[in-house]
């Protein structure tokens, strides 16, 4: 277990960080590894069906993540204070409900998935390698959700490592079982499907293994599912507003989807591309977020309000130095690593690729402090203000949707994020500086 509420605030976090950042690194970089199987292997028709799904996937993985994460805030700030029994009483009522929503999302979507593609205006001719992927993945809810409870109660102790090695062992895995069902045994979009169901299987297994054999301490007892005053109102109100955030502006993503779609195959495929290099490339700062509500948390469970204060400023100026460097890599490398992801030189595909991706990385330096900002403020307690940003996010999708895309095409696309990315760092930044976080130390009291 590690303790963050002591030691330099830049390197504390830096050192939380780079493990979760190599993990999210990693499955990104599977995506790739998969997309370009599916490409080659399959072609790019397949690439643009999987690429149909992934919003309504990830609406729905993103709010499972989400709201483990939540959960682990106030297990965080129970490490925080030292309050070991507390903390065994959070982890009991955080097992309940991540089994309990995994069953129900499981259910809801497996029923419905095939009327959401059909809403969305999935092509015709790629609507059912879309649905056989996406029905083969979503059955994988309860074993992502598993893994994700696992890593987050691990990160809530300051446990950032295992999780790394646990999904280091399942992407290897994944990307040869994904050259064994698409290419050896030709199983097309659903061996690469397949593949991802078993890599999850092994990632759950191994996490939360080492959860329950080297972290007994943490480990909720038959008394431990006693819970106490006001807890399950605490966990669900931040396990939603974790959530939610997420799930809020995927709600916007699916719709700014089915503009989208109505730009053709090619621009499908582009944009699947696009995300598949954007995701990687996003990580290098949402991860500093991740890390801070942790270290939020720890520290207001310690009632160190300043050392808050302090890793915030460095976190930010952590993110703006990486914003930098990105954007040199995009302009420099962009082109070529398109080719590679698509199998393709069609400049129809090609080009929006590249423009999307510059576009984005431009604005970074919004992106970076949005995370940094939103997270602390979850750290502290304040649930509100994340959520409002979020839904601002989701409007400007919509609005995007209705008008940008059918104005400016796939260009329209590209400048939708950023827009919302100033927004909500400039909502979030003025919540956080207007609010001191001395105001908020009592979070499990609230």
């Amino acid at each position: 277990m590690k303790d963050l509420t002591h030691g330099y605030p830049a390197k504390v976090i830096i050192i939380f960080t780079i493990p979760i950042m190599l993990s999210y690194i990693l499955q990104q970089l599977y995506s790739l590894v998969d997309s370009k199987i599916v490409s080659e292997y399959v072609g790019p028709e397949a690439l643009a069906a999987i690429g149909a799904t992934v919003v309504v996937s990830n609406l729905i993985i993103g709010f499972v993540n989400g709201l483990t994460q939540g959960f682990a805030i106030p297990i965080a700030n129970s490490f925080g204070a030292k309050d070991m029994e507390r903390l065994r009483k959070n982890v009991a009522g955080t097992i309940l409900l991540t089994f309990g929503v995994a069953a129900v999302l499981t259910v809801l979507s497996l029923l419905y998935i095939k009327d959401i593609l059909i809403a969305l205006g999935t092509p015709v001719e790629i609507r059912q390698d879309a649905l056989d992927y996406v029905n083969i993945i979503l059955t994988g809810i309860i074993l992502t959700a598993i893994y994700n409870c696992s890593s987050n109660l691990l990160r809530a102790v300051g446990n950032s490592k295992v999780s790394l090695y646990c999904l280091l062992v399942s992407v290897v895995a994944n990307i040869g079982l994904d050259f064994l069902f698409v290419k050896v045994l030709d199983q097309g979009i659903k061996g690469a499907a397949y593949a991802t169901i078993i890599a999850q299987a092994m990632s759950a297994t191994l996490c939360a293994g080492y959860l329950f054999v080297k972290y007994k301490e943490i480990l909720p007892t038959r008394r431990d599912f006693v819970p106490y005053h006001g807890m399950y109102g605490n966990l669900i109100t931040t396990g939603l507003s974790m959530g939610l955030m997420g799930c809020i502006v995927n709600v916007g993503t699916v719709v700014l989807q089915g503009a989208i779609n109505d730009l053709g195959t090619n621009i499908m495929t582009a944009h699947t591309a696009s995300r598949r290099v954007f995701d990687i490339i996003c990580v290098m700062v949402y991860t500093y977020g991740i890390a801070m509500t942790t270290y939020v948390s720890q520290n207001m469970g310690a009632g160190k309000p300043e050392r808050v204060r302090q890793g915030v400023r460095h976190a930010n100026i952590i993110v703006t130095i990486i914003s930098t460097v990105l954007i040199v890599l995009v302009y420099t490398c962009a082109r070529p690593v398109f080719q590679w992801i698509t199998s393709t030189t069609n400049p129809d595909i090609i080009d929006e690729s590249v423009m999307y991706a510059k576009i984005s990385v431009l604005f970074f330096y919004a992106l970076g402090p949005l995370f940094v900002f939103r997270c602390a403020l979850q750290g502290m307690g304040r649930k509100i203000v994340p959520l409002i940003s979020s839904v601002t996010e989701m409007l400007v999708k919509i609005f995007s949707a209705m008008f940008l895309v059918p104005a400016l095409a796939y260009k329209g696309v590209a400048f939708t994020e950023p827009i919302s990315w100033v927004l909500m760092t400039t909502i979030l930044a003025v919540a956080y500086y207007t609010g001191k976080p001395e105001k908020y130390l009592k979070v499990e009291e609230q």
